[in-house]
């Protein structure tokens, strides 16, 4: 598991060996089970966790108790609730596994300590971020904007690796349709 962080953080990043080493001293390994729950709904958000193996969701559910899946971490992704885990409130998310997966947990505290040390790693983070405010943006504007058929087709494309992997009903929760909808649009395009 770390061998494949290792991996990862040479290729994306400029630390050297003792950098790297030094992440990986603060660093916990911990294997989820499917289903098993990273972060429970109510419970503060205290550890950063990269993905080396496996697929995660993140969701919210609704009072009359709807999924709304807000988000998947697949490999090579990092993975938080960031309001709790910034604010150390309680979460109004729930992180779970779709499949079994490999995580690497950081703390705040020693994350938060690593950037201190390390500026080549807060530039790497910031850079992550500012990924994904554009990432979540582009997703508002479709969901705004685009019909269900553009919003499926733009997520079969964008992330084939994952629809091959979870069931309708999340990717219409995904995407914010309805199963029946996903369904329809799926029998129309494998028509054509």
């Amino acid at each position: 598991m770390f061998s494949d962080f290792h991996a990862y953080i040479q290729k994306n990043t400029r630390l050297n060996e003792g950098q790297i080493q030094l992440m990986l001293s603060t660093a916990v390994k911990r294997t989820l089970r499917k289903n098993e729950v990273l972060l429970h709904q109510g419970e503060i958000c205290r550890h950063k966790a990269f993905v080396a193996r496996g697929l995660l969701r993140g969701y919210r559910v609704t009072e009359d108790g709807t999924e709304h899946l807000i988000w998947f971490s697949s490999r090579y992704w990092w993975t938080l609730e960031p309001d709790s885990y910034h604010n150390q409130t309680p979460s109004d998310y729930i992180i779970d596994a779709l499949e079994e997966c490999d995580v690497i947990l950081w703390t705040k505290d020693a994350f938060d300590e690593l950037l201190a040390r390390i500026p080549e790693l807060k530039t790497f983070s910031d850079q992550l971020v500012s990924r994904n405010l554009s990432i979540t943006r582009e997703r508002v504007f479709q969901s705004l904007s685009a019909t269900a058929e553009e919003k499926y087709d733009a997520f079969v494309k964008s992330h084939p690796e994952i629809f091959a992997r979870v069931p309708l009903h999340m990717v219409a929760s995904y995407l914010g349709v309805s199963r029946k909808t996903i369904t329809r649009i799926r029998r129309a395009q494998l028509g054509r």
